[in-house]
């Protein structure tokens, strides 16, 4: 046993342990490119990401005036067909990740994603990154059902049932992320370095860090 204020450290994928923008952007544009869309700048997909793939494909096509619910159906499915097929191509950790995943393993930390990717999407990518094995639980934003996905609380329930209960320590880079710990009564770090749809200050977070080796010490401080 350790003296670690947390037994369990649930983290967003997207963001926060994962750098993803990029192969997210490119199956964005592949399905605006389909519907005659203008394509986006990858770089700006960090500036969709958030509630999911179906959320941040409706706001690249909103910013070019909307299709019809059929249309957008069609343009939705295009754009998994091609994540599914090219979401590890580009995308990576961000620094220091192995490195604190293993030292929170190390302390006995149970370790948890909670995304609001689609779960198979969240495992495939962790696995081909060579990390899907260091997490206790992968929840994505299907596995629960409708309406239970990220802001619900729902999510960070289930990570603790299936964690064998403890305290758990949320990080996450958006504002789905702050909601759906606030609304569990768990703490919140702001990965402030990550697609923030909220500025520092706004996520009034238990702690704020710019650089994942900051976790451990700010986790220590709680």
């Amino acid at each position: 046993m350790t003296d670690f204020p947390f037994d369990i450290v649930a983290f967003d994928l997207d963001g926060t342990l994962l750098d993803t923008h990029e192969d997210l952007g490119a199956s964005v544009n592949h399905a605006l490119a389909e519907g005659g869309f203008r394509e986006v700048p990858v770089g700006s997909a960090k500036d969709l990401i958030g509630g999911g793939a179906k959320t941040m494909l409706a706001r690249a096509l909103e910013d070019q005036g909307g299709v019809p619910d059929d249309e957008f159906r069609r343009l939705y499915k295009l754009m998994l067909a091609h994540y599914a097929e090219h979401n590890a191509v580009l995308t990576k950790p961000y620094p220091h990740a192995e490195t604190v995943l293993g030292e929170l393993a190390g302390r006995g930390v149970h370790l948890a994603i909670v995304t609001n990717k689609f779960e198979s999407f969240a495992r495939g990518v962790l696995q081909t990154l060579g990390l899907a094995e260091r997490f206790a639980c992968i929840i994505g934003g299907d596995t629960l059902g409708k309406g239970r996905a990220k802001p619900a609380p729902d999510p960070l329930y289930e990570t603790i049932r299936l964690c064998g209960g403890g305290r758990l320590v949320f990080v996450g880079d958006s504002s789905y992320d702050l909601h759906a710990a606030r609304a569990a009564g768990v703490p919140f770090v702001a990965a402030c370095y990550g697609y923030c749809d909220l500025a520092r200050e706004d996520f009034a977070a238990d702690a704020a860090i710019d650089t994942l080796d900051q976790l451990i010490p700010a986790l220590e401080r709680l």
